[in-house]
């Protein structure tokens, strides 16, 4: 079951790089309100993975496993995504860190690690919140009504 958990981690990484790479060849990377799609393609990788992992372990699934199995995915596809990230904002287009931060911070900051870090910081956040979020739909009931049938 982990590799299966790491492989979702790995195809939401690449969708979200995929993603980006489509958004950046209409022109339109720079543009900081495209990002919530992100969130999206997250959200539907995490929702997939929790279903499954549910799914293969039927009546012995519980609240832990299934939030694990979010966190876990979310956790690679956030690194995976990150490191890409890094790949392109000092190797392949040096500016676009620095586009970004004067869109989003000002004057304030302009160092491109910082970017990083917040992408990081992001991707772990919205992990987080998305597995609690898809857990309150697939934790198993505790209803009375629900374990006598």
């Amino acid at each position: 079951m982990g590799n299966k958990i790491i492989k979702y981690g790995g195809f939401i990484a690449m969708s979200l790089i995929l993603y980006f790479l489509i958004v950046r060849l209409v022109g339109l990377h720079e543009n900081p309100w495209l990002r919530l799609l992100n969130g999206v393609i997250v959200a539907f990788g995490i929702y997939k993975v929790i279903k499954d992992v549910k799914k293969e372990s039927g009546a012995s699934f519980n609240y832990f496993e299934g939030f694990k199995a979010g966190i876990i995915s979310g956790f690679v596809a956030t690194l995976i995504f990150t490191l890409f990230m890094g790949i392109y904002i000092f190797h392949i287009d040096t500016e676009f860190a620095e586009k970004i931060m004067a869109m989003s911070l000002g004057s304030v900051a302009t160092e491109p690690g910082l970017l990083l870090f917040i992408i990081l910081i992001e991707g772990f956040a919205s992990t987080v919140v998305l597995s609690l979020l898809f857990m309150q739909k697939f934790k198993p009931s505790w209803n009375i009504s629900n374990k006598l049938q």
